[in-house]
């Protein structure tokens, strides 16, 4: 199948945007030529691509097809590395699905590192972004699976390590009896998301029982820190996030000596291992930095 490149263009603008007129404002055309070129770009696979409204939003069909379009987009800057008649490769968007604790620690440090590209990066749950990849929809994800997916190779990063923090006050008010699967029960927690799973994993790991205590919906690291900080309830931070206010005493452990290291895997295709050879190389050296060593 011959796929026009400049369709392909219309259709990533739009998923990027959000819109026809921020695609075509990018692009330099007219709302009616984007709509044109999505038409015929989906009358070409036969299937639709884009959800219309306020946003946009791409179909499972849109985006992985939006995602083929970045692979030939590196693979073409790629060539034209070796071949200066080609003219200078251009910027790159890499569409990658992280976690949002790596975007907020270890990760910008390796974006920093890998000059020549623009970023295009899918926040999700480290247990659930090796899904996007499978469905074709981003080039790479920081994943917990150490198997690699089929077509993949899985690179070992390091650990992440969390604290199960809370204020002083908090700890005062919730836990004078100890922190027992009874006390826990009551206390709210602190969730990032509805696929947040590490303060359920620490949980049963430490208090050997798994509990359903209440929990507040906090989708932000800093603010997942800060809610932890002003005594909303009790969570997961990592370390590095929270080593100042350990420090300081503004947060405590709930429990001493009872961290939880999450083990983080780059997974990419194998058919891009060389064309995405620099961002691995990047990951591999900030996460030696920054992360503790693979178990």
């Amino acid at each position: 199948m011959n796929l026009d490149p400049q369709q392909l263009a219309a259709l990533c603008a739009i998923l990027r945007c959000g819109s026809f007129d921020g695609a075509a404002a990018e692009l330099g055309l007219t709302q009616s030529a984007i709509s044109q070129r999505l038409k015929t770009l989906e009358t070409r696979v036969g299937a639709q691509l884009v959800h219309r409204g306020q946003p946009s939003t791409g179909t499972e069909a849109g985006l992985r097809l939006a995602a083929h379009g970045d692979q030939v987009a590196l693979l073409e800057a790629r060539l034209a590395e070796h071949f200066t008649a080609l003219g200078p490769a251009p910027q790159t968007r890499l569409r990658l699905a992280v976690n949002a604790d790596s975007l907020a620690t270890w990760l910008p440090a390796a974006l920093a590192d890998i000059p020549g590209h623009l970023f295009d990066l899918v926040i999700d749950d480290q247990d659930a972004a090796h899904d996007r990849l499978m469905r074709g929809e981003v080039l790479g994800a920081l994943t917990n699976r150490p198997k690699p997916l089929p077509g993949c190779e899985a690179i070992a990063l390091g650990n992440l390590r969390y604290i199960a923090t809370a204020s002083p006050g908090f700890v005062a008010r919730h836990f004078t009896q100890g922190v027992t699967p009874e006390t826990i029960s009551a206390a709210p927690m602190l969730r990032f998301d509805a696929k947040d799973r590490l303060q359920d994993q620490w949980i049963a790991c430490h208090l050997g029982r798994t509990v359903p205590p209440p929990c507040h919906m906090i989708p932000s690291a800093t603010g997942f820190v800060a809610a932890t900080r002003l005594g909303i309830g009790w969570g997961l931070n990592p370390e590095v996030l929270v080593a100042d206010d350990l420090a300081t005493g503004a947060l405590v452990p709930l429990l001493p000596d009872a961290a939880l290291d999450t083990p983080l895997y780059w997974q990419s295709s194998r058919l891009l291992g060389a064309a995405l050879g620099p961002v691995t190389r990047a990951l591999r050296r900030s996460a030696r930095r920054m992360l503790y060593p693979p178990g």
